[in-house]
């Protein structure tokens, strides 16, 4: 009798959980398919949590997605998603300066993080048994992240990001894609500054504004947790509720819309880069954006055109040894996420003596 009253409670329990977190999508694996089974909810604060079961190996994943980047910044104040990338790092109220990689590299896991035009990224592998700490550990810097924050924390990653930014120039191309955006976008355009900002705007910023710029776009509402591996959805679903289910939702976050990037002439720009030793043309069309229904085809296209070494670019150009290397990309991967507007790009990598306006020329033949 005990045994079945303590199961009905343990029951009544997961229910409460559930009911507080919103199933809204479930697929089912499908035997001799690659289809991922998941389960998809949403919590009352806004929070979306994605949970797919693999028992293979007793590891298990999280991703934390903010739906943040530079995009999401105004002119005169760039990068500010980039250094919130760097900030997350850098300790919340029970969370000491380095410990999330300190605890969970001593457990064995991994973790990082990225920052693009359009979203903001927090990836962290372990072994499984350590799931719901980690889940503690994100909450913790979801909602109480201002409880930890200092002025010397803020210099000192404000040091790092434009000491990354140098390392960036120095190396070979570094200019490249911050001209590139410059040309190809109206200066109004968020995708017209680079994901890291410029150093201009970074000497600018105060702690205010990193401030507000958190209680803005660093909210639940705004957010997705993905949690893959050797887990159990129930589990997951209860943890993810008690941790982060008491954050409040920041403001309401609509989806950004502009008008399309429309070029009314041919656009030249030639850089002097001393660090690169060979010449290099980069060719940028206006393209579609993630997800537009032509997509998929530019993707096939370019593909074919400029992918492979049985590529129509490749055999013109590498094997009658006029380029070093030539490559064709539909939206491509230095700019992750083109929610905005699309780029279809060709790179050509020439001899230390080529003629790069010959070789240009010929590509756009």
């Amino acid at each position: 009798m005990k045994k079945s009253l303590l199961s009905v409670m343990s029951f009544f329990s997961v229910a409460s959980i559930f009911a507080q977190a919103t199933l809204i999508e479930k697929v089912d694996p499908k035997p001799g398919t690659l289809t991922i089974p998941y389960s998809k909810f949403v919590l009352n604060n806004g929070l979306t949590l994605i949970v797919s079961e693999d028992h293979s190996d007793p590891v298990a994943h999280i991703n934390v997605t903010y739906h943040v980047g530079s995009a999401r910044e105004t002119p005169g104040k760039s990068g500010f998603a980039h250094f919130f990338e760097h900030m997350l790092f850098q300790g919340s109220k029970h969370v000491a300066d380095e410990e999330h990689f300190k605890i969970i590299k001593e457990y064995g896991g991994d973790v990082n993080g990225n920052t693009t035009r359009d979203r903001t990224v927090y990836i962290e592998t372990f072994p499984s048994n350590f799931t719901e700490t980690a889940l503690w550990m994100e909450a913790d810097r979801m909602g109480f992240f201002l409880e930890g924050f200092t002025q010397k924390k803020f210099e000192n990653q404000r040091a790092t990001v434009k000491n990354e930014k140098d390392e960036r120039y120095d190396a070979p191309y570094g200019f490249l894609m911050e001209v590139k955006d410059q040309e190809l976008y109206p200066s109004d355009h968020p995708y017209s500054w680079s994901t890291i900002g410029f150093v201009d705007d970074l000497d600018r910023a105060d702690s205010s504004d990193l401030h507000n710029f958190f209680l803005r776009w660093y909210g639940p509402n705004n957010a997705a947790i993905i949690v893959t591996g050797d887990v159990n959805t129930e589990d997951v679903v209860k943890w993810t509720q008690k941790y982060f289910g008491g954050i409040p939702p920041g403001k309401s976050v609509k989806k950004k819309r502009i008008r399309p990037v429309v070029l009314k002439e041919d656009k030249v720009k030639s850089v002097s880069d001393p660090n690169a030793y060979l010449p290099l043309t980069y060719i940028t069309y206006v393209g579609v954006p993630t997800f537009h229904e032509d997509e998929a085809a530019l993707d096939m296209l370019t593909y074919l055109m400029g992918s492979t070494q049985s590529s129509p670019l490749y055999k013109s150009f590498v094997d009658n040894e006029l380029a070093l290397q030539v490559q064709a990309s539909n939206n491509p991967l230095s700019a992750i996420n083109h929610e905005l507007a699309g780029e279809i790009s060709f790179t050509i990598v020439g001899y230390p003596w080529s003629d790069m306006y010959k070789l240009r020329d010929r590509l756009k033949g």
